[in-house]
């Protein structure tokens, strides 16, 4: 695989990485690169590695393992349970010197705390954070955010141990006070971890000076009556029929329920059959349309608004046809193949393999590798006249209609819905904008600011 070149913003904190132990939290707005530089890392490195992350599917986008497999942690609160480890995930965990989390801001302090556990546990160091391991965090909490306690004890646990129940603040970095040493260090105790937080700031997927401090404002929850103005006024308009050689539109919306009326209306008015695509599943791939890359029945038909779910991977050299969030339009389902129109340019899709990974440690060469523990094969496509703002997460649309509903549940959520978009011409919104719909969390407020005040006490005064 062809990697894309860096930003010296980003080769700048690849070395960081890279060429040192501290453990790093890689942040920024959306758009910023945070994937492209995972993904350097991870092909780059002379390190021993091991990916992460809070879900399957997101393990899946990163070709690692599940948090909870990695590490044979139990489901729901770890607290103080005893953590039982075999010979086989001991040697794994002994064997990495870094650990790639991505979509840290969904991993809870509790999980995060259980994580520097079992790495002192297995690596025998229990005086050492993460058991001497360097820990590098991908992340932007401004968007995803942990699901919180059920309620009933395990409330009352999180709220007696910790001050939120975001990964920053777990007892492993207890003590912020964003008075460390070097760019955006916050020292975190004596006896706890010290965090680079450094956040990527050039934007590659919007270029309009105007719209980014749009998005910066309800990134923040900075929100002026001008802004809201302008953002209600763009949005209030039809969304016009898209021509045969014009990118159609999608609906983000904040529920599935939303979501699935309306790809099975439009689904249904097309004319001619439906055809059905069985995913074909081999090994332990999880139980549930949740773990799945893809639906496991894909029901399409001629005419059929769809978006790929992952990168073309045709010829080497070859420029890919699509990507993770292109919008097309089937034409044809013939035998294997789907074809389908991407502004007026026709491809034929055949169906993609999602790969399961699981570390395992070879002891004759001292060396950790993954293995292959389970298969899904899917046409990589979904109906896609809407989807769901949280499955929205990392693409890109050039149009798209924002559908908040009764309004937007959850911080973060308006503004994952309109950075998706490329430029402010291509926002249609399904009513306006309300000041509720702009939803900041408090603690994620906290942590930033720190962040910013320990890059700003460690840079030098110009004189």
């Amino acid at each position: 695989m062809t990697l894309p070149a860096l930003s010296p913003e980003q080769l700048e904190l690849f070395r960081l990485i890279e060429d040192t132990a501290s453990h790093v939290f890689v942040t920024g707005r959306a758009g910023t690169g945070k994937s492209t530089l995972l993904q350097h890392f991870a092909a780059s490195t002379s390190k021993t590695i091991a990916i992460c992350a809070p879900t399957g599917v997101a393990a899946l986008n990163v070709e690692g393992q599940t948090i909870h497999s990695l590490f044979r942690l139990p489901i729901g609160l770890i607290a103080d349970t005893e953590l039982t480890q075999n010979d086989a995930t001991r040697r794994i965990l002994k064997a990495i010197d870094t650990l790639v989390i991505d979509e840290v801001s969904m991993v809870n302090a509790d999980l995060m705390d259980g994580i520097d556990r079992a790495l002192r546990q297995a690596r025998g160091k229990r005086a050492a954070p993460f058991g001497g391991v360097q820990v590098v965090m991908f992340g932007d909490p401004y968007q995803l955010a942990p699901v919180p306690p059920r309620g009933g004890d395990e409330l009352r646990y999180v709220r007696d141990h910790y001050r939120s129940f975001w990964f920053f603040d777990a007892k492993v970095w207890a003590g912020a006070s964003g008075d460390g040493e070097g760019d955006g260090l916050i020292d975190l105790g004596r006896h706890g971890a010290e965090l680079h937080v450094r956040e990527l700031r050039h934007i590659h997927r919007q270029s309009d000076a105007g719209f980014k401090a749009m998005l910066n404002a309800v990134r923040y929850g900075r929100v002026t009556a001008e802004i809201a103005g302008a953002l209600n006024a763009a949005g209030a308009r039809t969304p016009p029929e898209p021509g045969p050689a014009e990118t159609p539109i999608i609906t983000l919306a904040t529920r599935n329920d939303i979501v699935n009326t309306i790809n099975r209306r439009h689904l249904t008015a097309l004319a001619g059959r439906e055809q059905t695509a069985q995913a074909e599943i081999s090994g332990d791939f999880g139980k549930g349309e949740a773990n799945y890359p893809a639906d496991s029945e894909l029901k399409l038909k001629v005419g059929a608004q769809v978006m790929f779910l992952r990168n073309d991977t045709g010829a080497q050299g070859d420029p890919p046809r699509w990507v993770n969030g292109t919008i097309g339009t089937v034409t044809r389902i013939l035998g294997g193949t789907v074809r389908v129109d991407i502004d007026g340019e026709e491809v034929d899709v055949e169906p993609a393999v999602w790969e399961r990974y699981r570390y395992a440690y070879n002891p004759g060469s001292r060396t950790l590798s993954r293995e292959v523990v389970a298969e899904f094969t899917q046409f990589p496509l979904r109906l896609a006249w809407a989807v769901t703002i949280h499955k929205s997460q990392g693409k890109t649309y050039d149009r798209a209609i924002i559908d908040l509903g009764s309004g937007a549940f959850a911080p973060g959520q308006t503004y994952v819905a309109l950075s998706r978009l490329t430029t402010l011409d291509g926002l249609y919104l399904s009513r306006p904008l309300r000041p509720s719909d702009i939803r900041v969390d408090p603690d994620v407020t906290r942590f930033m600011r720190q962040a910013w005040e320990a890059q700003q006490a460690s840079t030098p005064a110009v004189t």
